[in-house]
């Protein structure tokens, strides 16, 4: 039976990175999951009370303009997303670019064929910010989300920290991602558990 969630995120965080990897490699894998990708503004989410709103001022963010670009891929390259979206992703914690940098952006779509031009007139005419700021405010207010990653399972939703990124090409099968995403689903499910963190991270 397939496995339905919603995973959020912001390209500037790395446990997203983490947890979008296992998932692209689940499902690269054949996973049997239908997976719900969901923008979050991390910048959004620490405006301070009277202070503009990165829907009002997008230029002060360094987060939304690549957010903008991912959303818009997602809904219209569908078949290009999941490289375009661990790109990204890399292109700031990999290569330590900065994602308000158009140039970074639109680098990243042309290597995956994706028509700059296209991308980037959505952004220009505030279409790809309005689905942005839907979509984050939707799940904000139905589930209380406040960060990133965030699994969402029916009326549940459990921030996710995962240690250890997906390498499928360094000799961990994509097996031990499917695993991965598994297990949390299947914790998200266990309605007795609401915490359980570790004291300390061996390292």
């Amino acid at each position: 039976m397939t496995t339905s969630f919603a995973v959020t995120w912001d390209y500037r965080c790395p446990f997203a990175r983490n947890a979008h990897e296992h998932v692209l490699a689940g499902l690269a894998a054949g996973a049997d999951w239908h997976v719900r990708f969901l923008p979050f503004s991390l910048g959004q989410a620490h405006v301070a009370e009277g202070e503009p709103t990165v829907w009002e001022k997008p230029e002060q963010d360094t987060g939304i303009l690549a957010l903008q670009a991912g959303v818009v891929v997602r809904d219209n390259f569908p078949t290009a997303f999941p490289a375009v979206h661990l790109d990204l992703f890399a292109a700031r914690h990999d290569n330590g670019l900065h994602l308000e940098d158009p140039d970074v952006v639109k680098d990243v779509l042309q290597r995956h064929g994706v028509p700059v031009e296209t991308v980037f007139a959505r952004i220009d005419d505030g279409s790809a910010l309005a689905i942005v700021q839907a979509e984050h405010e939707e799940f904000v207010a139905s589930h209380k989300v406040w960060g990133v990653p965030t699994f969402l399972v029916d009326d549940q939703a459990v921030f996710v920290r995962f240690m250890h990124r997906a390498k499928p090409d360094g000799g961990q099968p994509a097996s031990a991602s499917i695993d991965t995403i598994a297990r949390t689903i299947a914790l998200i499910g266990w309605s007795d558990l609401n915490e359980f963190k570790h004291t300390s991270v061996p390292r």
